[in-house]
């Protein structure tokens, strides 16, 4: 009798454990999967296959508008889907593509608030466009929310209000729907560009400990105190802000791509072109793959390598150039 129950009790944890071994397989299969970063694409095909498929192609903004959907709809349809607010295994684990989410996500809110109050717009006291109007702010939304209304819903309606205003905008009697490639819109939007990649460049130069100075407060007019600090980011959030960048210019150089075709003239015109060329190939340098399975915090002339200095270096090299191409643009 004692044998039978010892029998079954073996037999029934033998199969609970190959079960748990499976399962811990199966999680380890899709972690490593869903780790994996989306690949770039060319914005100029986004366009061919929209001709293919009998629609109007032949407007200004067609790349920009293609370029900044395709962008979004990577966040949500790639392996594993979104996983920022996901509350369920693996998903619930993985950081580094939940920090690459965000990078992107934040230049794709830059972008459509460029097509709101720019792109869109003859001059500052014209209206906005209607379809903007709604995209723009649902971009905004938090990145964690899973359920009442999840993230990922208010994103595949800003989505789909971009796809009404691509579609009016190819519309040749819809003259509600404009994109203006200005000077003055590049301008703008670019210094907002040069505002975030400072500062994903500090921030990653912070993977090693900096002297800096810091202003601690203006007491009275024409004086300022200055402090200095220590900065380091924390080892535990290293990896965090590695992968924010990568999504950053993962993002950023689709974007510059689109830019390239849109404003063509504009480029040309103002001898801007190999800044343009520039901006792309270090963009480009920052995607390469990452051989080593984590990323490293070596001291700049360590024995290890420090991945966080490698890419802070190709975007501060992007962020010199993008200085360039804005006072370019800005000269008359």
């Amino acid at each position: 009798m004692w044998n039978k129950i010892k029998g079954r009790l073996s037999r029934g944890f033998g199969r609970t454990a190959a079960s748990l071994l499976f399962l811990i397989i199966v999680l380890i299969f899709f972690s490593l999967y869903w780790s994996n970063e989306p690949t770039q694409f060319s914005p100029s095909e986004l366009t061919i296959g929209s001709e293919n498929e009998g629609q109007d192609i032949d407007f200004i903004g067609a790349t920009s508008i293609a370029t900044l959907i395709n962008v979004a709809e990577t966040l949500l349809n790639k392996p594993g889907g979104f996983l920022s607010n996901d509350i369920m295994p693996p998903g619930i684990y993985l950081d580094n593509i939940p920090n690459w989410e965000f990078g992107v996500l934040v230049q794709v809110r830059d972008f459509s608030r460029a097509f709101r109050e720019g792109f869109s717009r003859s001059q500052s006291q014209s209206t906005e466009d209607i379809d903007l109007i709604v995209a723009e702010p649902l971009f905004n939304f938090t990145t964690d929310s899973w359920i009442f209304p999840a993230s990922e819903s208010e994103y595949r309606q800003a989505i789909s209000s971009l796809k009404s205003y691509q579609g009016r905008l190819a519309d040749p009697d819809n003259t509600e729907a404009q994109f203006y490639a200005r000077a003055d819109n590049l301008v703008s939007w670019f210094s907002n560009v040069e505002s975030r990649l400072g500062s994903l460049s500090q921030r990653l130069s912070a993977s090693v400990v900096q002297e800096r100075e810091d202003l601690a407060g203006v007491p009275r007019e024409g004086s300022q105190k200055e402090q200095e600090v220590l900065v380091k980011t924390a080892w535990l959030q290293i990896d965090d802000v590695f992968f924010e960048a990568r999504g950053a210019t993962w993002a950023l150089l689709h974007f510059l791509q689109a830019i390239q075709a849109d404003f063509s003239d504009v480029i040309d015109d103002k001898n801007a072109g190999p800044s343009v060329r520039q901006i792309i190939r270090e963009l480009e340098s920052s995607q390469e793959a990452l051989v080593f399975p984590i990323v490293l915090n070596g001291g700049g002339y360590g024995l290890f390598a420090n991945h966080s200095l490698t890419i802070a270096n190709y975007i501060s090299r992007a962020n010199a150039a993008i200085i360039e191409l804005r006072n370019l643009l800005s000269q008359g």
